[in-house]
């Protein structure tokens, strides 16, 4: 179980600094490729804002009476209908068309600023057990889904981050939500023995998070570390 607190806490971490990052890109910067082919910078943070206004559009269908087959946060991310090819492709299209019809190299950042001013007037009036069903059907705890919100943010905040040639600015707030769902339970010293750079005092780190999410330059043996009982997401 995620507390609501310390997930809000690293949302706005996350939003706060990806936003400033956002609003002072130049139009040379917003074109430079990222890992996320084909999104270039400006798409792949328009695909990040709008992934944090989903939140707005869950609240906005109302409470669901679902009290049964909950999908966790880790849950959202296995490869079943959210990330089909079908609707990767969608995805992807329709964050290159966005992008295209922007005003400046700012306008994503503004967006992102919009959202979150929206969201954030919103969640403190939803009480912890809220229900919300996302875009693609799933009922999920509206704590959980907010935690898969943390998620692409902080592993989009990476993608950007090495784009721009520039530190990443994820918090470790985002890092301590990430390391729950990505890591849970698992043995530190199991860990340390498929990934042994990749555990300091603290725990898994950002190096750790960086291998098994395929945003490492370094190979790893996915099938070690599903065995040590690390989640591997299913990422559009």
């Amino acid at each position: 179980m995620f507390d609501r607190s310390v997930v809000e806490s690293a949302l706005v971490a996350e939003v706060m600094a990806l936003e400033g990052v956002l609003l002072g890109l130049s139009e040379a910067e917003v074109v430079l490729p990222t890992r996320c082919v084909p999104w270039d910078v400006a798409a792949l943070s328009v695909h990040t804002a709008g992934s944090l206004n989903q939140v707005l559009v869950a609240l906005d269908q109302g409470r669901p009476g679902v009290s049964e087959g909950l999908v966790s946060a880790a849950g959202y991310y296995v490869p079943e209908v959210r990330f089909s090819p079908e609707v990767n492709a969608a995805r992807v299209e329709g964050a290159v068309e966005r992008a295209a019809r922007r005003e400046d190299a700012a306008e994503p950042g503004r967006v992102l600023g919009g959202i979150w001013d929206a969201l954030a007037g919103r969640l403190p009036g939803e009480p912890a057990d809220r229900r919300i069903v996302t875009r693609h059907g799933d009922p999920m705890l509206l704590t959980d889904y907010l935690v898969t919100r943390v998620v692409e943010l902080a592993l989009h905040g990476l993608d950007l981050a090495d784009a721009l040639g520039r530190e990443p600015w994820t918090s470790g707030a985002a890092l301590d939500v990430l390391r729950g769902v990505l890591f849970g339970s698992v043995d530190p010293e199991e860990l340390r023995r498929v990934l042994p750079e990749g555990v300091g005092p603290r725990g898994p780190s950002w190096a750790a998070v960086r291998a098994v999410t395929g945003r490492s330059d370094s190979e790893v043996d996915r099938a070690a570390l599903a065995a040590a009982g690390v989640r591997l997401l299913a990422l559009g």
